[in-house]
């Protein structure tokens, strides 16, 4: 199944616990928008593009669980259930995206019954056009990839942070299908582990091989001449930045000095038009998951945490930034870019 979806038997959403992998595939039927918030919030639904289906689908959600009794009243709680989402985690884009998409269509509804139908028809629509954006990125930057390339790539941007495919994992699997051997190094993606969870569980599902390192071990893997690509996915891009997962930019002063390309593997959707890095609000997340490793405790309670979840990394260290629209090279022109969204 999708990472993501919409059920129609039970007319709830459905989406991959991500927190349960790799020791289980564990499904979730979301009836209500305060359990999707919360599953946001706790990373059971992450990823850039799965967060704009699921803030899609929230909306879509309200809608169908609403008891309102009249159309204005069903979209001032659309309103309010879109204000909640949105503010559930604020460096990702897509999540406002698909919220504020659906939000609009609803909007053009003259009745309860067409708010409902409106709002669920652009949710799946936004998810159905995820997977055909990410085979349009795969395809765009497969051919980046030579083959016999090692790719290093960070967190996970695969699959499960899409609703299926993948961005930087979209690239790796479409150059595997047109006959490239690709192998990648993963790196674990302190402190949540999203790489050893979920990226070398995905690659090793679909046989493509996989190095698994810690994040402190680029320097070295790097320095070493093992690498060939680095490839990571996006959760905003503005203008003079990449906003991406912790560690990003780490990895992109290393490609620098190294000269290795570093791509960056993005929907159209990911670009934020009206702000500039300084604007961005960069999230960040319960020092429990510093303190504690799963349920075992690795810190001294009372220490201090800084657990910033994302970095901004300057645009000047990105080699090309790959889209279903095609792939731009830095500088890039705004004004010709939000033409093309």
């Amino acid at each position: 199944m999708r990472t993501i979806d919409w059920s129609d038997d039970k007319n709830c959403i459905v989406f991959v616990d991500q927190t349960k992998l790799p020791l289980a595939r564990h499904i979730v039927e979301c009836g209500d928008v305060d359990a999707l918030v919360e599953a946001i919030r706790s990373l059971s639904v992450r990823g850039a593009p799965a967060l704009g289906a699921a803030g899609a689908f929230g909306i879509a959600l309200a809608a169908q669980t609403s008891k309102a009794k009249s159309p204005m009243d069903l979209i001032q709680e659309l309103e309010d259930a879109a204000e909640i989402l949105r503010n559930t985690r604020p460096t990702a884009i897509n999540l406002s995206w698909g919220v504020d998409s659906v939000l609009r269509k609803a909007k053009t509804g003259h009745s309860i019954t067409h708010i409902r139908e409106l709002a669920l028809g652009e949710a799946k629509a936004i998810a159905d056009e995820d997977v055909e954006i990410c085979k349009k990125i795969g395809v765009n930057g497969a051919k980046l990839l030579e083959d016999g390339d090692v790719v290093l790539t960070h967190c996970n941007a695969g699959r499960m942070a899409c609703v299926d495919w993948g961005t930087a994992l979209g690239v790796v699997r479409s150059a595997i299908e047109g006959g490239k051997r690709i192998k990648v190094i993963a790196t674990e993606t302190r402190p949540l582990n999203q790489g050893s969870r979920i990226t070398a569980w995905e690659l090793l599902q679909d046989n493509i091989p996989v190095t698994l390192i810690t994040d402190s071990m680029i320097g070295h893997v790097i320095k070493s001449g093992t690498v060939d690509k680095i490839l990571v996915g996006a959760d905003r891009i503005v203008e003079d930045a990449v906003f991406n997962k912790i560690g990003t930019y780490t990895l992109s002063v290393m490609a620098k000095e190294h000269k290795i390309p570093f791509y960056v593997a993005a929907p159209m959707s990911t670009f934020d038009f009206k702000k500039r890095a300084s604007d961005v609000e960069i999230e960040e997340r319960d020092p429990q998951e510093l303190k504690y490793f799963g349920d075992e405790q690795i810190a001294p309670l009372g220490v201090k945490v800084y657990n910033p979840a994302f970095d901004a990394t300057p645009m000047e260290n990105v080699t090309a930034i790959i889209t279903e629209r095609g792939v731009f090279y830095p500088p890039l022109s705004f004004e010709e870019l939000k033409e093309l969204k």
